[in-house]
């Protein structure tokens, strides 16, 4: 564990410009210090040798005294204020950089367990680094500008004491690092059980409605009872070796201070020293000291906040693919071409999609089949950029007749911004209906004719409707107080409410009943007339019926034996189980018939 990692000063900005700052205040603390040594000594040497002062001299003496305790608090009261608002600062970028990656690193990242990871390392992993910052980092920087400074004034006062504390003050680095190797164990230790058990929590309440169907939402409480004993474990674990590192640091601080002042005791005694100089290097020695004692009292408080950056780091070296540059062509009358796209499931040993090849042309109403498993909803992250393919490749033909881009090769904002897209489980945040639908969380927006049109479109002007607030009505993370199908149609109004000449409906009738599915149908329609290019993951019938063409998804193991879902039957089939049932993908997702009946859910 490194005391100051350059990964921090290089990835936060804050970081630097507190450190600048620290290290003046050093230089201003190590001045007051020696001023004050050297005004007290002379003080209490006068009246110990019998030289008295007059008034004015003593009120000067006290004066400047009383100013630099002034200048030393204020020192402090500086630092104290920037060390929180620096920790503020860098704990955000950090933040901010790690949520930036994750989502440059893609989906096949999250389904690798790393999203969970690191949501809990944004959460209450980085929050660690403020003990960093607001104890340990100042007290480190302290050590690099006030001990070597007060080493150097102890060399002009006295020589003798100055070697003395010169070969003691390397004890404490040296006791500190032999603490800290095990230390960093511990905190290690601590920091990925509190990760494995918070994403174990995670993953727990996410998949909670599937287990609550099946029966084993009691199952997992045994894990997440084991996993938070071994964190209580961990925690007390460094909590002792904290305690028993800091008290062993401070005894070799104490002894060092003493065998100082037995030094300069013996010479005073001998009458081999002035009583003044003695005077001030028993009020300087504690002060070198204890820049090095206070690094030892907060580095175990700043152990966890130090890991957790590690990870960070970690997390920020992993490679994400390079983002294109070039601005995207304009979609409403450009061609995309798949050649031969493949992507490797992780860890599943076979590919899914699978040599998909298809042209993609301009207003055209596209569906793309196969059961369960075959990648179609991959197929549509790989046109979204947010995978990249492991062979093959997407292109787009420009209308200009211009040369065809390769998609990795395009910006993806600039390709975004002409894409709407309904996945089969929308991102919905905490706030009004209204917010979520236009997307706008910071005001309080009203409702448009627009809005209004692209409700009825979507089947959800009835939702609303039956809500306790209308339009209003707040929702919590996810949807929370939505049903599946609520869910779905408010996602659909969204793309419904968007004029982008691309649309991607992953799904889109999978929660419906009959008569809200044709409503939606009707509007797919119209979005084909109106010359959108529309790309429908389709599993129904009735959904597959509006395509103007349909293309086969297909997985196939890595040794060439072709896949298929289980209960489905091959790509280009009538269709997986789900839809021959009539619930779409209800059954797969573990959605219940709670409320069908009364809210448009498919039963």
């Amino acid at each position: 564990m490194k005391p100051l990692d350059p990964r921090l000063i290089r990835h936060a900005r804050a970081a630097r410009s507190y450190m600048v700052l620290t290290a003046m205040l050093g230089v201003v603390m190590s001045v007051a210090v020696v001023c004050q040594a050297i005004l007290v000594a002379r003080g209490v040497g006068g009246l110990a040798s019998g030289v008295g002062f007059g008034p004015e001299e003593w009120t000067r003496l006290l004066g400047a005294v009383g100013l630099i305790v002034v200048i030393r608090v204020a020192v402090a009261w500086t630092q104290e204020r920037f060390a929180h608002r620096a920790a503020a600062e860098t704990i955000a970028e950090l933040r901010g950089s790690v949520l930036k990656h994750v989502v440059a690193l893609g989906p096949r990242f999250e389904a690798e367990g790393g999203a969970a990871k690191a949501a809990q390392l944004v959460t209450r992993g980085l929050d660690a680094l403020d003990a960093y910052f607001t104890r340990y980092l100042p007290q480190l920087l302290m050590v690099v500008t006030v001990t070597p400074i007060l080493l150097v004034v102890a060399g002009f006062v006295d020589w003798i004491s100055a070697i003395i504390m010169f070969v003691t003050v390397p004890l404490i680095p040296v006791f500190m690092v032999l603490i800290g190797r095990l230390t960093e164990a511990y905190s290690a230790r601590r920091l990925a059980t509190m990760t494995n058990l918070g994403a174990q929590v995670m993953d727990l309440i996410t998949g909670l409605p599937t287990l609550k169907a099946l029966g084993r939402e009691k199952g997992p409480a045994a894990r997440v009872r084991k996993l938070s004993v071994a964190h209580q474990k961990a925690t007390f674990a460094t909590v002792r070796v904290a305690f028993l590192s800091g008290a062993a640091l401070e005894l070799i601080a104490t002894l060092s201070v003493a065998l100082v002042a037995v030094a300069v005791g013996l010479r005073l005694q001998a009458g081999r020293m002035d009583l003044i100089d003695g005077l001030a290097i028993i009020m300087i020695a504690p002060e070198i000291y204890l820049p090095l004692r206070n690094v030892g009292a907060h580095f175990h408080a700043s152990a966890n906040g130090v890991a957790a950056s590690n990870r960070a780091f970690d997390l920020l070296a992993v490679p994400a693919p390079p983002a294109g540059r070039l601005p995207a062509p304009d979609l409403a009358a450009a061609t995309i071409i798949f050649e031969q796209v493949c992507v490797d499931a992780p860890g599943r040993g076979y590919q899914a999609p699978a040599d998909l090849s298809f042209t993609l042309p301009p207003g055209a109403l596209t569906a793309l089949t196969g059961p369960n498993g075959a990648g179609k909803s991959t197929a549509v992250a790989v046109l979204l950029g947010l995978t990249r393919p492991t062979s093959g490749r997407v292109m787009v033909q420009p209308g200009d007749g211009s040369a065809a881009l390769d998609l990795s090769q395009i910006d993806p904002p600039s390709w975004w911004a002409q894409i709407a897209w309904a996945p089969q489980r929308p991102a919905l945040a905490p706030g009004t209906v209204l917010q979520n639908l236009l997307e706008v969380y910071d005001s309080d927006p009203a409702a448009t004719a627009a809005v209004e049109r692209a409700a009825r479109a979507a089947g959800f002007d009835s939702v609303v409707r039956s809500l306790p607030s209308g339009w209003q009505t707040r929702i919590g993370h996810g949807g929370l107080g939505l049903s599946v199908g609520q869910r779905q149609r408010l996602a659909l109004a969204r793309v419904f409410l968007q004029d982008k000449p691309l649309v991607i409906l992953d799904e889109p009738t999978a929660h419906l009943d009959a008569a809200t599915e044709e409503q939606v149908l009707a509007s797919i329609r119209s979005l084909g007339r109106q010359g959108r290019t529309v790309l429908l993951v389709a599993h129904r019938q009735t959904l597959r019926a509006q395509a103007q063409s349909s293309v086969a998804v297909r997985s196939t193991a890595v040794d060439g034996a072709e896949l298929v879902a289980a209960g489905g039957p091959t790509a280009g089939g009538a269709g997986s189980a789900a839809t021959a049932s009539g619930t779409g993908d209800a059954d797969a997702t573990g959605a219940g018939p709670t409320g069908a009946h009364t809210n448009g859910d498919a039963p």
